[in-house]
Order: structure tokens, then sequence, then C-alpha cells
């Protein structure tokens, strides 16, 4: 069993003021895989008090400095791959290999990514008689979910160091040690004191007191969309600035003309990556009513080729949910899936055969016939639970994937590309996967509607750090802006 019983706070670990501890289970089995410590109140303001000391002089520091850190941390984290992705696997249950390449790949990419942007990013620009500066918000908290939890840190983390913010990181008690395994980085790297810390705790204790404390000038925020709005609340008070990226319930909508074979088979892989749990999961299969017994065909036999088990085992393709809660949930709604009169092509909500005992496990499982009012077909199961929904014509495919209180992602199918992104275009969502083109890290991420606001990675993350300043500098060149509005 691992313990960590201090927070990384003013470049170093630091003992909390209590003595209270969390447990972190293993999905794998159940067992207790470590302790970290419990925080309240008083350990958030010793940690804000150290970003805030630290700001104007990290605010202060050149852009290529900042860089400079930033690769080292990228370095550090590649160096670190196997480690860290083994204990996400433990702590979270993604397939050791999947971890590797997306659960620490991504963050380390995101890490490089920025430490590139700080060479090219205009901190400065002129407009007529203006000289605009972007400058740092200031003290940053950064609240992130379990389920891709260093790539949630990453996104906020490294653009937060990148623009000039200090940080103070609450991770998810459900998946902690990646953070603890990123803030030892963070110092080996360098970083001044102050600028990165570190607390654990539950967010009624520490979290809440971290967003309305005053001397914080921003939240960022990924989870639940109760906990977001929570949050929008708190931060109110003191009207600082809220990035949140909440829940999702997107449709992956295959046309007519499109390959079944490829399309189908694609969003039912989207919809079971990390266990269903990824907020961008097209867990709604929208496809023609005329083709609906060839979809179910191929989601059904797609979904049976999952391998569920242990995610340190290579031949496991969907390991388990992160946490006993989080299987209870889902089989509630498999079980609600089929009290409603839906159609159980695949799973179900009985636990899957030869999985460790103890283990947070969920069939694949595939509904069809759902209805699109459907529990199961509106609420964000976050879990590998697809849906498949029938349409009569395209406008209807449309109005099925826009009526749900989320906008965060979808995909279209079609035989050609401009067919798909003309459908895509008319979806009220932050990003549309055409044709299954892949994540982009250059992109902006976030949603419409009750998926959040703000953008995270690409220089769109870097600018939601940012406050804009405008120098108003005296006009002496004839035909300015400033003289032709007095003559105007």
């Amino acid at each position: 069993m691992i313990t960590k019983d201090k927070f990384y706070i003013a470049g170093a670990w630091t003992p909390p003021a209590g003595s209270a501890s969390i447990e972190v289970h293993s999905p794998t089995d159940g067992a207790l895989l470590a302790r970290i410590p419990q925080g309240f109140a008083v350990d958030a303001q010793v940690a804000v008090a150290a970003a805030h000391k630290a700001f104007d002089a990290w605010a202060a520091t050149p852009p290529m400095r900042r860089a400079e850190l930033l690769k080292k941390i990228q370095e550090g984290l590649k160096a670190r791959t196997d480690d860290i992705a083994r204990t996400i696997s433990l702590e979270m249950g993604m397939p050791y290999k999947l971890s590797q390449r997306i659960q620490v790949g991504s963050p380390t990419a995101t890490f490089g990514m920025y430490a590139r942007m700080l060479g090219e990013f205009a901190f400065e620009e002129q407009v007529g008689n203006s000289k605009i500066l972007r400058e740092p918000v200031g003290v940053v908290v950064a609240i992130t979910p379990w389920n891709y939890p260093l790539h949630q840190i990453a996104a906020k983390v490294a653009a937060a160091l990148a623009a000039g913010c200090t940080v103070v990181l609450k991770p998810s008690e459900v998946a902690p040690l990646n953070a603890f395994a990123l803030a030892e980085i963070i110092h080996n790297a360098g970083v001044p004191a102050g600028v990165f810390n570190l607390v654990t705790g539950f967010g009624p204790e520490i979290g809440e007191a971290l967003v309305a404390h005053p001397d914080v000038d921003m939240v960022s925020f990924t989870g639940s969309t109760n906990a977001g709005k929570r949050i929008s609340q708190l931060a109110a008070g003191t009207v600082k600035r809220v990035a949140l990226e909440l829940g999702g319930k997107s449709a992956g909508i295959v046309l007519d003309d499109a390959d079944f074979g490829v399309a189908v088979k694609s969003v039912v892989d989207n919809c079971y990556l990390n266990a269903g749990q990824t907020c961008t999961a097209q867990t709604r299969l929208l496809v023609p009513e005329s083709r609906y017994k060839e979809a179910a065909r191929i989601a059904a036999a797609t979904a049976a080729k999952f391998r569920v088990g242990d995610p340190l085992q290579p031949e496991t393709t969907l390991g388990p949910l992160a946490s006993k809660m989080q299987q209870d949930r889902v089989r509630d709604y498999i079980a609600k899936g089929i009290a409603d009169g839906a159609e159980l092509l695949a799973g179900g909500a009985e636990l899957p055969l030869d999985v460790p005992a103890g283990g947070y496990y969920v069939a694949p499982t595939v509904f069809g016939r759902v209805g699109p009012k459907a529990t199961i077909a509106q609420d964000e199961i976050f879990g590998p639970v697809l849906s498949i929904i029938t349409y009569r014509d395209e406008d209807d495919a449309v109005r099925i994937a826009n009526d749900s209180i989320y906008g965060l992602s979808g995909g279209v199918w079609s035989a050609t590309d401009a067919h798909a992104e003309a459908i895509a275009r008319r979806l009220r969502t932050g990003q549309v996967e055409i044709n299954g083109g892949p994540f982009n890290l250059y992109a902006p991420f976030g949603g419409y509607k009750q998926s959040g606001n703000g953008r995270e990675l690409g220089r769109f993350g870097l600018e939601d750090f940012l406050e804009y300043k405008s120098l108003q500098l005296r006009p002496s060149l004839k035909g300015h802006f400033f003289q032709e509005s007095q003559t105007a």
C-alpha cells in the first residue's frame, strides 16, 4: 500500500493541518491501494497564500524561461511513462497499454506543446493608438476528475503556467496518485516555490474553500454538471473567472450513405473507450430507421469482442470502472433501460464472467430501439452503455442529436467528408469528429449548453488564462484611428 501524508506547498512537502486521511481503492479488485491526506479549509488557505506570494515573480518571468521549465516537466513525464501509466491503471482502471499512450502520452505532449507555443505567442500587439497586453489572470485553482486524471491536470496546469499564472491543484480523491508524481517532477524541474501547489481532499471541504477564497482569481474545473453549478455559485461571491468542462451525451450520427461496417464499429469503440468513462463518448448511435437491424447486428458483434478484466493483463481491452459508486450507478442505469423496454442487444446489469473478485466491472452493453427521450438516452451514464436511436431523415437526426442539455462532442459518418461536415455544422456541440477524425491537442476543447464554458488546449486554452490590458498611447501620426474618430 502507498502512503502519501504531505501536500506540496511553496516548493516543499508540507504536512497538512490535521491527521485525517482518505483511502484509495483499486478498481481491479477493490483492495486498498493508498492513503492520501484529507485537507480542509485551513490547508486551502496555506496553499493559496503560497500561490499568491509567488505570483508577481512568476508573472514577470520571461516566457522563454517558463518554456524551459515546461520542457523539463515534459521530459520528466516522458522518463516516468511506464510507472505513471501503471499507477493510473491501478487507481482508475484503464488498460495499461492504453494508459501509456493516452493517460501519460497526452499530458506529456501537452506540456511540450505549451513549451513550444511560448516561443511564438504574441503577448503584446498594437491596435491603433493602443498597445494591447495579455497578462496572466492570477492565482488559478484547478480541480480535476478521475477519468483522465493526468491529462485533465496537464490541460489546466501547463496552460496556466505558460500564461504566467500560479496554481493550486486539487485532483480527484478517486485517482490522486498521478498528481503526486507530477508534483515530484515539477519540483525536480526547478519550478520556483509556490508556482505550483498540490492539496487533496473532498470537494465540500477543501474544494469549496479554494473556490471561495478571495485571493483566487480563476477556477478551472472539469467534472459533473451539478458540481460545476455549485462552483459557479461560490465563485460569484468574488466575481472570479470560472472555466467549466462538464458532462456530455454525444451523438454519433451514421448517415445512410456511410460504410456501416466501419462507422458503427467506430462509434461503439468510441463509446467504450476507458470503459465509457469519457465525457466526449458517443453514447447515442443514431442510424436510419430502415437500417436499424444492420446497425444493431454490427454493434452487438463489436461489443462481444471486448475483453473485460484486469487492466494490467495484456489481453484486457475494457477495464473496470473507477469506483464502486460508479459501478453501482451504471448498473442501475442498465436496469432502468431494461425496465423502460429498450431492446437489450449485448451485456446487461449482471457482472461479466471471469473478472477479478471485488472489482468494479460492468459488461459492455448495447441497447436498441431506444426512444430519444428515454432516461438512458438523456442522462450521462459514464459507463460502457450504448443506446441505438433511429431517425427518419437527416433533419430528424440533427434534431435528435441536439435534443440534449449537453453539447460537448459528437461524430458524423458519411461516404464523403463534405456531406458529414454539412451535418456537423448544424450540431450544437463543441467538437465533432468527421468520419472518425482524431483528437487534436491544438484544437479548442470545450462545450455548449450545460457542457460548460471556456476552452482548453492549443492557443485557445492559453488565452483562457490571460487578461487583456489596453495602454492608450498618445496619437502622433496623421490618419491615426484616434484622429479619424474625432473628425468622423
